[in-house]
């Protein structure tokens, strides 16, 4: 058990002859007693301090244990919403180049269409250019055949 001031104090020391001077002993005693109790409370700031500072540093402990947990969900957060970007972009990459298909499909559609109609009509102008000139031709005979003299001939005798 520790030395307290009050042990010291109270101690009696036995008397001899020729011992020491028994006022010299007392206020060295006194001393000593002055010392240790200020080497007490010394030791009792001195520990306040410590649990003060041990407290302030588990506080800090505590907050750098949080600060690395939210850094840790906040770059878990990051992660998920750059996954979720990449799938969503894949998506619309893929929604617009089934788009782009079907207008690609369906441009060819109509300009194969369009194609078959200018053939069609290319067709219809060469037969109707045909019968035209069929016409045209058949006119032509019937002006320079032996029929339109003859009906020259009758009005210019009627006449």
């Amino acid at each position: 058990m520790p030395l307290t001031p009050l042990d010291i104090h109270n101690k009696e020391f036995g008397k001899r002859l020729r011992g020491y001077d028994e006022d010299e002993v007392n206020e060295f005693l006194d001393q000593i007693i002055k010392d240790f109790e200020m080497y007490i409370r010394e030791n009792k700031e001195l520990q306040n301090q410590v649990a003060a500072l041990q407290e302030r540093l588990d506080h800090f402990a505590n907050i750098e244990e949080t600060l690395s947990k939210t850094i840790i969900v906040a770059q878990e957060a990051a992660d998920e919403l750059r996954n979720n970007s990449k799938k969503e972009a894949q998506l619309i990459i893929k929604e617009a180049e089934k788009n782009a298909d079907r207008i690609i499909n369906e441009s060819l559609s109509k300009s194969r269409k369009i194609a078959l109609e200018i053939e069609e009509l290319k067709k219809q102008a060469s037969i109707y250019r045909t019968r035209f000139r069929t016409l045209v031709e058949a006119q032509l005979e019937l002006l320079s055949g032996d029929q339109w003299d003859s009906l020259e001939t009758r009005e210019a005798e009627r006449e």
